[in-house]
């Protein structure tokens, strides 16, 4: 073996020894909370009421709304043509070019005829351009979204009635998604002028992503009727996606053979091409539009050989040429789907604020939460009176919009354009696409949120708490459905949190030698517990919920079993008391002989004693004399000289301060509040002071508002530091049995 490394304590001491114009000095006195509001003249914080701003009238405050609210007004005066107008010219054709497919497919995800995922594709995306304000994202028909609109419509009307009749879909099914589509827009605009977008903040990160992965799951297996051409039943609600899959595979001899070699040859097809993408992506300017190709080939195939006739190959069907006039919803059905809508919202503005966040920190800008809820709601109302169906975001269409020079929502404007030109001119001539071609789309499309599953080994790695969320997510979401699966996903993951703060790390605290600084004995071997004191902290906030186990956990740091110490306490002195009356009482049977005998009690020494002084004065009241011994006792506790539990030959703790260090509270609830003072009454009992350490000045303010100060706890025992607390208590120990303590420095 070779010599011990000692670059270690070199580095250390390097690292202490710095030079003396690095070192900052700063004296100051020991300062508790009292003498810190003295020195910096402490007052309360002045409160300033938001809603006052609300009812002011002014020229400037009304622009600012316009401008809060319709975004497009603040960023449009000032666009820079000659920048950026080549690059969203260009990034709005390529989004173009892959809406088109993708809202063709996306509308059988929905249950819908392919024409409502063109419309689906116009309105929301031009809506979203005067509201929204984030750049880069790409609004539209999203397949979590579809999927979720799908399970809503096939669960309410049967596939029997699609079957038999093409108007039947349009007249049942249409309503109910442009329906589901309003009150989705109603949900999200009212909590975003309520400024409720920091819900969002509730659908972790992992949370979100099990649920994208399992809402795949749910979007392949709903694919795989139209790969195979098969006809399976519509189910909705618990074990619906296991029972739709054994279904699946049970009907899998009735294949039509040309539905299966059509949806493998477009599949292969459309991953050629992305692969020849991602190989020439620094070479093409713009990426190959493998989706557009695919739809123009296959639609050429099949009306060159017909392919519905000869091999009965499902297809799209008629697709009406122009936009048709708004309806009005179905409030008769808002009671119906106001559970899934509420779902179908929050999922929606949590993808798409996700991904503006991102292309905002990659760009430079801000996405005001609140107004992205208010653009997509609005998004979402006014396209439910135009038959579309509920949209939020699409990753890979954002992608697209931001790698080809995409610079603002311009480019969105402009793809929503060509939609309108396809829905006017172009949409009739994909009257005989294959099915399937827009099923292989949709699922080749799955591979990134597939990828996902990747999660799992890299959570492990790094958080598996996050893993449990997120693999929790994906089960319940496989198992339930999507909109039970949410549910559930959200309370385990508001549980989870609830349970971490129940279970917090405890730690004894010592001092860093040779600085102010406190740190767990268990972790930092050089930090050493002060003599005479202890330091207790704990990791989370302390509230009803841990408030008994921060308790237990305290006494059992401390090394004391606390609770026996006082009940033998308590039984020591009721014993004295009973002695006392039992002397009384031979004192007042035996004969008068004109002189009394003065018994005195002296608890911290625990003697009788008698004396023959002549003292017709002495009197004793047997009913206060156990009330008389226990006061005795808390003030002989008090004394600086004096010991009850030394007098009543019990042990006393090897400290005789304890410190609670709670910089990590952000708020005290009642609770906490008579916890805290059950602390400082029980450990006083066994004569070991209590003082406070590192509070925030709103935790403060709350202990006042609760009444935690008194005659015996004041903001005197309150410190800046620990190391204010520590020193103090040093400096006023009691002598006890613990060893000579060592000056600290401040």
């Amino acid at each position: 073996m070779g010599p011990p490394d000692e670059s270690g304590p070199r580095d250390t001491q390097a690292l202490l020894s710095t030079k003396s114009t690095m070192e900052l000095h700063v004296k100051r006195p020991l300062l508790n909370q009292e003498q810190l509001e003295q020195l910096g003249h402490w007052g309360p914080a002045p409160r300033t009421y938001q809603w006052r701003t609300w009812f002011q009238c002014s020229r400037s405050r009304a622009h600012g709304l316009l401008l809060k609210y319709l975004p497009v007004l603040s960023w449009l005066p000032h666009y820079r043509v000659r920048e950026w107008l080549l690059g969203d010219l260009l990034s709005g054709l390529s989004v173009a070019i892959m809406q088109l497919p993708q809202g063709l497919a996306y509308a059988l995800l929905a249950g819908l005829p392919p024409v409502f995922g063109l419309y689906s594709s116009f309105y929301p995306v031009f809506i979203y351009f005067l509201f929204g304000t984030s750049r880069h994202i790409s609004v539209g028909t999203f397949a979590i979204m579809s999927v979720m609109v799908g399970s809503v419509t096939e669960s309410m009307v049967v596939d029997e009635t699609v079957q038999q009749n093409t108007n039947s879909t349009e007249e049942a099914r249409v309503p109910l998604a442009s329906t589901l589509s309003v009150l989705v827009g109603l949900f999200q605009v009212a909590l975003g002028l309520v400024q409720f977008g920091f819900v969002v903040n509730y659908l972790s990160e992992p949370l979100v992503r099990g649920y994208t992965t399992a809402a795949s799951v749910q979007v392949f297996v709903s694919q795989l009727k139209y790969v195979f051409g098969i006809q399976v039943s519509s189910r909705s609600g618990p074990l619906s996606l296991i029972q739709t899959f054994i279904e699946i595979c049970q009907k899998l001899p009735n294949t039509v053979i040309g539905t299966m070699v059509t949806a493998l040859v477009a599949g292969v097809a459309l991953v050629m091409v992305k692969i020849l993408n991602e190989k020439l992506h620094r070479r093409l300017p713009l990426p190959i539009p493998g989706e557009l190709l695919t739809l123009i080939v296959a639609t050429g195939i099949s009306y060159g050989a017909n392919l519905d006739s000869r091999f009965n190959v499902d297809v799209v069907g008629s697709i009406p040429a122009g936009l048709i006039a708004p309806v009005a919803p179905k409030p008769e059905l808002f009671a119906k789907l106001v559970g899934n809508a509420f779902a179908i919202a929050m999922v929606g503005f949590a993808i798409a604020i996700s991904l503006g966040k991102i292309f905002a920190l990659r760009h430079g800008y801000r996405v005001d939460s609140n107004q992205e809820l208010v653009a997509l709601g609005l998004s979402n109302f006014i396209g439910g009176f135009f038959q579309c169906f509920p949209v939020s975001c699409s990753m890979s269409r954002s992608l697209v919009q931001e790698t080809t020079g995409g610079n603002t929502q311009v480019a969105g404007a402009v793809s929503s354009l060509f939609i309108l030109l396809i829905i006017l001119k172009l949409g009739e001539l994909f009257q005989k696409l294959p099915k399937a071609v827009l099923a292989a789309i949709i699922i080749v499309n799955l591979k990134g949120m597939l990828k996902q599953f990747s999660d799992i080994r890299s959570l492990w790695k790094t958080n598996r708490v996050d893993l449990l969320i997120w693999l929790v997510t994906f089960v319940a979401t496989i198992l339930l459905d999507l909109d039970l699966g949410l549910v559930v996903a959200v309370v385990f993951s508001l549980l989870l949190v609830v349970v971490r703060t129940q279970l917090p790390r405890y730690s004894v605290l010592g001092q860093v030698p040779d600085t102010d600084i406190y740190r767990d004995v268990a972790e930092y071997s050089e930090a050493k517990e002060v003599p005479g004191v202890k330091v207790f902290r704990s990791s989370a906030t302390l509230y009803f919920a841990n408030a008994e186990l921060y308790s237990d956990a305290l006494k059992q740091r401390c090394g004391v079993d606390v609770d026996h110490l006082l009940a033998q306490k308590k039984k020591r002195l009721r014993k004295q008391a009973l002695k006392l009356k039992r002397q009384q009482k031979d004192k007042q049977a035996a004969p008068p002989n004109g002189t009394s005998v003065s018994v005195s009690v002296d608890p911290s020494l625990g003697d009788v004693k008698g004396s023959g002084t002549v003292d017709s004065r002495a009197k004793v009241n047997p009913e206060n004399e156990l009330e008389d011994v226990a006061v005795s006792g808390q003030e002989d506790a008090k004394a600086p000289d004096a010991s009850v539990l030394k007098a009543l030959g019990l042990p006393r703790p090897d400290f005789h301060t304890l410190i609670l260090d709670l910089g990590a509270l952000s708020f005290v609830d009642t609770v906490c509040i008579k916890s805290l003072k059950n602390i400082f009454r029980d450990f006083r009992e066994i004569e070991v002071e209590v003082y406070i350490a590192a509070c925030h000045s709103p935790v403060i303010t709350q202990l006042e508002t609760g009444h935690f100060f008194d005659a015996s706890i004041t903001k005197q025992h309150l410190f800046v530091s620990v190391h204010d607390a520590v020193t103090f208590a040093l400096q006023h120990s009691r002598p006890g049995p613990s060893s000579p303590v060592s000056a600290t420095k401040l």
